[in-house]
């Protein structure tokens, strides 16, 4: 181990950590291993808050991590690294193969559809539902994700249309009791134009594809659902969230009333991983169309 790899009291870093033999998940780590398995990576403060109800110490957690880290289940993706001040910012965990293997021998491991792409773009989706996803079990609403959704017709997530196909960011459903919501997600870093003639992904190429899918019921026949879709548009800047909804504000369709709006404030590539974003549950989003829906249970 060189000098570099550790901090001035010789504990572990970013680049290393002394490996340990021996080591097994316990019940509650096991949970911090299928939360990223369901949502992709996740950063130390999202996992502390997943058993927060059961285990209040966060030091500890940290703490387990770390163990975790040190026995070869969880990795440091570098990307973010990216950042300034990487060392000072929460960690963020994913899976090794050994956790992977682990879950599978425990019985435990599911074919999860994970986040593709660009990683800090897959990263901020699974915030987002991994925010939606630990909201809603303390609201007593049970968080399904996308592989059951698809299991039902042995679907893909890619859903045909026309001669094009649009594969959303994420795709989950809420259950209330067998009251359910289905809700696909696209995530918008800043980075997507408005428009383009090109075939890249664009808010006008989205807004078009996903018109066609909605109108046309295409995710009812693809996906074998009965509930309705539901649309989420995720901005990083309450601008672009306005622009959007500027695009769709002549529109009284159907389809426009199923997309939803939100904005998460992102000051930085670390923000979001630094606090879950429960809002995202509990707070109101914006209807296209007018008006706004809440999925937190009423009060």
């Amino acid at each position: 181990m060189t000098h570099a790899e550790t901090d001035s009291l010789g504990r572990a870093t970013f680049h290393h950590i002394a490996p340990q033999a021996g080591i097994r998940p316990t019940a509650r780590e096991t949970r911090w291993l299928k939360h990223i398995e369901r949502h992709g990576p996740q950063s130390s403060q999202y996992l502390y808050e997943l058993t927060r109800d059961t285990h209040r110490c966060k030091d500890t957690a940290l703490r387990q991590m770390q163990k975790l880290r040190a026995g070869g289940f969880l990795t440091l993706p570098k990307q973010q690294r990216a950042t300034d001040h990487a060392e000072f910012n929460p960690y963020i965990y994913d899976l090794t193969k050994q956790a992977k293997d682990h879950l599978y021998d425990l019985g435990l491991a599911e074919p999860t559809v994970r986040p593709t792409g660009h990683w800090w773009h897959g990263y901020m989706t699974s915030c987002v539902t991994s925010s939606i996803d630990i909201a809603a079990a303390r609201d007593g609403v049970r968080y399904i994700p996308a592989h059951d959704i698809l299991a039902i017709k042995n679907a893909q997530l890619t859903i045909p249309v026309g001669r094009s196909k649009l594969i959303p960011d994420q795709l989950f459903a809420l259950d209330y009791g067998g009251r359910f919501r289905v809700l696909a997600l696209e995530v918008d870093r800043g980075t997507e134009p408005k428009t383009s003639p090109a075939k890249r992904k664009s808010w006008a190429r989205s807004i078009e594809q996903y018109r066609q899918v909605i109108d046309q019921k295409i995710y009812k026949s693809h996906f074998g659902l009965k509930a309705n879709l539901l649309v989420l548009f995720v901005f990083t800047r309450p601008s672009n969230e306005q622009q959007f909804l500027e695009m769709l504000a002549d529109d009284c369709s159907s389809f426009a009333r199923s997309v939803l709006v939100q904005s998460v404030p992102q000051n930085g590539r670390q923000e979001i991983a630094s606090t879950v974003q429960s809002y995202l549950f509990d707070c109101p989003w914006n209807r296209a169309g007018g008006g706004s829906v809440a999925f937190a249970r009423a009060t």
